[in-house]
């Protein structure tokens, strides 16, 4: 389903380089707000060491995002030391195919990373990249993601409800 993500991780610092080689993945396209920051701009320490790990094992970072507040965004890229794009319009794949081709990389190698399903997922999904769903920082968010929450857990929800019967399926 279009809506659903490939991998499920409760933080973004749980995706280890293990999963990504497992995966064959080189990319990860970052979401900021309530993926990398809370709702009070706040970037933890250990989301910028897992950064800098990941970088160090040759994992190319970039941040892809909604907001039209560039300086935020900026200031969270440079903090991580990575590249960024803001004001996305995700999920229109125009941001996502950009940095596709600036990295000169092929979509299988992409991995999108985001606390939302209508708009990470929904457009890593739609450009045939890898997916990874992460729950939010924080449970505040702004009006304009809030309304969508609801409809995001329930289909968060059965996602993981599949995942568990598939899981228990293996092990009969």
């Amino acid at each position: 389903m279009i809506l659903y993500p490939n991998a499920y991780f409760e933080r973004v610092e749980d995706i280890t380089i293990e999963f990504l080689q497992k995966n064959k993945l080189k990319v990860l396209i970052l979401d900021v707000d309530n993926t990398l920051i809370d709702y009070n701009k706040n970037l933890s320490n250990s989301i910028v060491k897992w950064a800098e790990e990941l970088k160090g094992q040759g994992i190319k970072l970039y941040i892809l995002s909604n907001t039209n507040k560039k300086e935020k965004v900026k200031e969270v890229a440079n903090k991580i030391g990575i590249p960024y794009k803001f004001f996305a319009k995700k999920p229109l794949k125009r941001g996502f195919l950009k940095i596709k081709k600036e990295l000169n990389e092929d979509s299988e190698k992409i991995a999108v990373v985001g606390d939302q399903i209508f708009t990470d997922i929904l457009g890593g999904n739609r450009c045939k990249m890898f997916t990874i769903l992460v729950d939010p920082i924080k449970e505040k968010d702004f009006w304009y993601t809030a309304w969508k929450r609801p409809i995001e857990n329930k289909i968060k929800n059965k996602y993981k409800s599949q995942q568990t019967k598939e899981k228990n399926n293996v092990f009969k």
